[in-house]
């Protein structure tokens, strides 16, 4: 692809009021020993490597081939962050940055900018920090076509593009967050560890105990605890009565058990103790889940 600059993208308030809107959007090759930013930047993203630049919007970018250094006000203006191809990093509004490719290399960059009440409210939810701007994504190529669709939607600017930029935003930075995540787990042991006990418990949901699963894995429960509840956002414990509920409704819905039996199928041997766990996780009663779902059916 040839290097693609897209500045200046129209935005009213109805694109603002879908939550995001898209400024820029983008692709630029970086030869080895070629100048950057190159001469061709648009003014309002010029920046130079020494002073570094503060921009009003967040920018999301993905370099896939070579390497080069990355600077924010967050983790100090002289600490230079190494980046490489299979990497993304997220710029704030109103945070000083600079980043440049390795001259021996150069580097290929997508990028695209935006702001809007969607991405305000991730970073206020602690998804996205300052403290944290890379993602170690590697290479995929659901990511690199992402940013080619948006690049073709900026070109065309038919009606709506906006809203398609906005839903294009929201999956790439969806992508950076799980990637980011599995392989920080993948440089360990613990997607391992994490994905057989999420095999035990699917298996043995009706019987099994947390303390059990951490034993037959070999690990001590406080450390099992705290690395499954990182990996899955469920403690072991809730993510085996979600499994106890998720089944509990497939039996509801599409069997004549009595309830009392549908609570044992699913390893409650207490009736009311299944009923006021199911009626606290779902808001329903098992009859009024049952009464509902089968109407659907029908």
């Amino acid at each position: 692809m040839a290097s693609v600059h897209l500045k200046y993208l129209a935005v009213n308030p109805v694109d603002l009021k879908w939550g995001t809107a898209v400024n820029s959007v983008g692709f630029q090759e970086i030869a080895p020993g070629m100048e950057y930013p190159p001469r061709n930047h648009p003014s309002r993203y010029v920046f130079s490597i020494a002073s570094g630049r503060i921009l009003q919007e967040y920018q999301l970018l993905y370099i896939t081939e070579g390497k080069g250094k990355f600077s924010c006000e967050t983790l100090g203006r002289s600490k230079s962050i190494p980046l490489k191809g299979g990497m993304m990093f997220l710029l704030f509004p109103g945070e000083w940055h600079s980043y440049y490719p390795d001259k021996s290399t150069g580097w290929k960059e997508y990028w695209i900018g935006f702001n809007g009440g969607f991405i305000d409210n991730l970073v206020e939810q602690g998804f996205f920090t300052k403290d944290k701007p890379l993602f170690r994504v590697n290479i995929h190529e659901d990511i690199v076509n992402l940013y080619t669709s948006a690049i073709n939607a900026a070109v065309a600017q038919e009606s709506g593009f906006q809203q398609v930029l906005a839903g294009i935003v929201d999956r790439l930075l969806s992508l950076a967050y799980f990637y980011d995540r599995n392989s920080q787990f993948q440089e360990s042991d613990a997607a391992n560890k994490i994905g057989q006990a999420k095999v035990m418990i699917h298996s043995q949901y009706m019987t099994i105990s947390p303390e059990e699963v951490a034993a037959k894995l070999c690990l001590s429960y406080s450390s099992f605890r705290k690395t499954f509840k990182e990996y899955t956002g469920f403690s072991p414990a809730r993510f085996i009565n979600e499994v106890r509920m998720s089944k509990a409704k497939e039996l509801l819905t599409n069997t004549a058990m009595s309830i009392k039996e549908v609570a044992y199928n699913v390893g409650y041997n207490n009736h009311d103790y299944f009923f006021t766990a199911f009626r606290h996780m779902t808001g329903q009663t098992p009859a009024e889940y049952r009464n509902a779902t089968q109407v659907a059916k029908l």
